[in-house]
């Protein structure tokens, strides 16, 4: 008998069994989304690091700017940042370095928190989707009074079916959540660590230069024994002789 009986058929009416399609297609939706962004912004940190850091060691700043300003990667904004705001005081350049960071945060864990929603109220939903078959299998059976197995399977399929639907779809969006919050979290860490590693090479090439720049002055003044034009000190000058008439 159980052989003949149509569970699809018992289950398709059922409201908390609808519930969970409808999660299970939001869930599909957010991680196929996240799965397209994540792919958007990878990219090769340490070329593009060790790309600007050449860049800077030669003194082209605007060519390490733009390697940085290229990159998909959350490092490239975040270092841009640096490279535009570097003749800024040190709170200040902290200050825009967080709120930066932040930025890309914001951008990375975009709809996260429904991946995180999904994991935890599905099981919820296919527990209450067993209660609500159980109470279905007890008012069939109050109603014909039998408690023959075809009366019953109705009420115990949509038992069955909506916890296993609660699962399903938990389980995959817990694991993708975890996955895309570990990634952020890498992403986000690299970023910042790249840039730190940036204005520190750009203060050094700075205090460089201003250590240089008086060298540069006394090289370029007067060398000994030459006469100077300007400011030389004059004698005392000479009384004319008188005139004859």
């Amino acid at each position: 008998m159980f052989a003949e009986f149509n569970w699809m058929d018992a289950t398709s009416n059922s409201p908390i069994f609808l519930v969970l399609v409808l999660c299970s297609i939001v869930t599909l939706g957010i991680a196929l989304e996240r799965v397209y962004y994540f792919w958007k912004r990878r990219g090769d940190t340490d070329e593009t690091l060790q790309r600007a850091l050449k860049k800077i060691r030669s003194g082209a700043l605007r060519e390490a700017s733009w390697a940085c300003e290229t990159s998909a990667h959350p490092m490239g904004p975040v270092a841009a940042e640096v490279f535009k705001h570097l003749h800024a005081a040190r709170e200040s350049l902290e200050e825009r370095l967080q709120i930066a960071l932040s930025k890309q945060k914001l951008l990375l864990e975009r709809n996260l928190n429904v991946l995180g929603t999904m994991a935890a109220i599905a099981p919820l939903i296919g527990l209450l989707g067993t209660v609500w078959g159980i109470m279905r299998a007890f008012h069939d059976m109050a109603q014909t009074g039998s408690a023959a197995p075809s009366v019953v399977a109705a009420g115990v399929a949509e038992a069955l079916t909506t916890t296993a639907a609660g699962l399903v779809v938990a389980v995959p969006a817990l694991m993708l959540y975890n996955h895309f919050s570990r990634r952020m979290n890498v992403m986000l860490t690299v970023a910042e660590n790249n840039s730190r590693s940036l204005r520190t090479a750009l203060l050094e090439e700075t205090a460089n230069d201003q250590a240089n720049a008086p060298q540069a002055a006394e090289g370029s003044s007067t060398p000994p024994g030459q006469k100077r034009d300007h400011g030389a000190v004059q004698g005392p000058r000479q009384p004319e002789p008188a005139r004859t008439r």
